[in-house]
C-alpha cells in the first residue's frame, strides 16, 4: 500500500470503496490490496451488515445511542466545523450532515448563522466567491493525474517538509500525499510505485516545468519524465506561469492549507505524514466536494485497469523504423550527422519514423513521439550538431 501510516481500517474502507462499484474485479483487487479473496468477502459481508463500524477490529461506538443524551444539531454543526480545522461552510457542512443519516438538518444558511452566533466564521471560511468560471475535467477517472509539489514548509525539529500531490483529474480523488525531505525524481517515483501498485497507472500526468519534471535548461524530459514514458503514460506539462493549467491540483492545495497546516506546526517529516494520513480519507470519503456536485472524490473514482508492470515489456518498434541507440551525451548518429535528442534518454533506443513529407522524420520513444528531424536540402548548413526539433 502507498500510505504507510494510513490504518487498517482506513484501508479496508478504501477496498471496500472500489470493491463496491459496478463491474469491480474482486480478484484484481485483491491482488493489489495483498489480501485473500476470502478476507475481501469477509470485509463485503461485515460492511453490508454493520457499515463503516464493521470495518474495525474493535467495537465502534455508533452514531446514535440511547443510552446517551443526544447532542444538539448545534452542537453537531460546530464539531464537523472544527473537524474541519474551521473551514468547512454551511453547505459543506449540511451536505456533510446529510451523508452521515442525521434528520432536520437546517438550510445552509441556517447554519451559516450558528457559526456566525458562536463566532466561528473566521476570514478563510468567510471569504467572497471570486465569482463564475469555466471548469474542465477529464470525463473518466484515470484519464489524467495531475502532480505536483505544494511548497514546502519549515519544520520546528528542522528541516523542511514538500508535500508531493497527485490528484485524479475528473474524480479529485487524491492519489498520492507524501511528506519529502526535497524535490528529487527518484523520491517522486519512490511514492508513484505502490501508487501505481494500488491504483494501476493513468493514461497521462500533468505537472509543471519545475524539477524534478522539467529541466531549468529548458529541457522538457528528465530521468524520471523518460521513466514515466516507458510505462505508457503520456507527459504533459503546464504553460509557463500559468499556474491556472492545474487549477485543481492549486485548488488542493488551498484546501490542504487550510484544513492541515493553518495554525498547526510539525515536528519532522513523521509528524507531517502523521497528519496527512488522517486527514486524506476525510477528503476522498467523507468531505463533499462542490465543483462534482457535493460528491465526495471516492464516489466518483475507481482504480485504473491497467496494471503497473514491475518489469516493462521490451520496447518494440515497427519493421521499417530506423533504431537508434541514444549516447551517454544525448545524441543518435543518423544519415553521418549527429543529432541532439536529450541526455535523459541516454542508453535508450529511439525510433525514427518517416512521415509523408520527403526528408522529415518523426522520433519515437516506445508510443511517444518525442522530436522532429528535417534533413531537406535547406538545412544543409547545420552539419555537424544539429539537434532534433524537440517538441511536445
Amino acid at each position: 500500500m502507498p500510505f504507510r501510516e494510513v490504518s487498517i481500517v482506513d484501508q479496508r474502507r478504501e477496498f471496500i470503496a472500489f470493491a463496491m462499484k459496478e463491474g469491480a474485479n474482486i480478484r484484481e483487487l485483491c491482488r493489489r490490496f495483498g489480501i485473500s479473496r476470502q478476507t475481501a468477502y469477509k470485509w463485503l459481508e461485515r460492511y453490508r451488515r454493520e457499515g463503516l463500524a464493521g470495518l474495525s477490529d474493535h467495537s465502534r461506538r455508533p452514531k446514535t445511542s440511547p443510552r446517551r443524551t443526544a447532542p444538539t444539531m448545534e452542537a453537531k454543526v460546530l464539531g464537523l466545523r472544527d473537524l474541519s480545522n474551521n473551514v468547512w461552510g454551511g453547505r459543506t457542512i449540511k451536505f456533510r450532515l446529510e451523508k452521515l443519516g442525521e434528520t432536520g438538518v437546517p438550510a445552509a444558511s441556517t447554519i451559516t448563522e450558528i457559526l456566525r452566533r458562536y463566532d466561528r466564521l473566521t476570514e478563510a471560511g468567510a471569504t467572497a466567491h471570486p465569482g463564475p468560471w469555466q471548469r474542465f475535467e477529464r470525463p473518466s477517472p484515470n484519464e489524467l493525474w495531475q502532480m505536483d509539489y505544494k511548497g514546502h514548509i519549515a519544520m520546528h525539529g528542522g528541516g523542511r517538509c514538500h508535500p508531493l500531490t497527485v490528484l485524479d483529474d475528473h474524480s479529485r480523488y487524491n492519489i498520492v500525499l507524501a511528506a519529502c525531505g526535497d524535490e528529487r525524481g527518484e523520491t517522486v517515483s519512490g511514492h508513484l510505485r505502490p501508487a501505481f501498485r494500488c491504483y494501476g497507472l493513468p493514461l497521462a500526468m500533468l505537472m509543471d516545468n519545475g524539477t524534478p519534471w522539467g529541466e531549468p535548461s529548458g529541457d522538457s524530459y528528465t530521468g524520471f519524465t523518460v521513466w514515466l514514458m516507458r510505462l505508457g503514460i503520456k507527459v504533459l506539462h503546464g504553460r509557463p506561469y500559468h499556474p491556472q493549467t492545474q487549477g485543481k491540483e492549486e485548488r488542493f492545495h488551498r484546501t490542504l492549507k487550510a484544513e492541515v497546516f493553518n495554525g498547526k506546526s510539525f515536528r519532522d517529516l513523521a509528524d507531517c505524514q502523521r497528519a496527512f494520513d488522517k486527514w486524506r480519507p476525510r477528503y476522498n470519503h467523507e468531505r463533499p466536494h462542490q465543483a462534482i456536485g457535493m460528491a465526495t472524490p471516492a464516489e466518483r473514482y475507481q482504480p485504473s485497469s491497467r496494471p503497473f508492470p514491475e518489469l516493462p515489456p521490451p520496447i518494440e518498434y515497427a519493421p521499417g523504423d530506423h533504431v537508434r541507440k541514444v549516447s551517454g551525451d544525448g545524441f543518435i548518429n543518423f544519415k553521418n550527422r549527429a543529432w541532439r535528442i536529450s541526455k535523459a534518454f541516454r542508453g535508450e533506443y529511439i525510433a525514427l519514423r518517416p512521415t509523408i513529407e520527403d526528408g522529415r522524420f518523426d522520433v519515437h520513444y516506445c508510443a511517444h513521439r518525442i522530436a522532429g528531424l528535417d534533413l531537406r536540402p535547406s538545412h544543409e548548413d547545420q552539419q555537424q550538431q544539429q539537434p532534433a526539433a524537440l517538441d511536445r
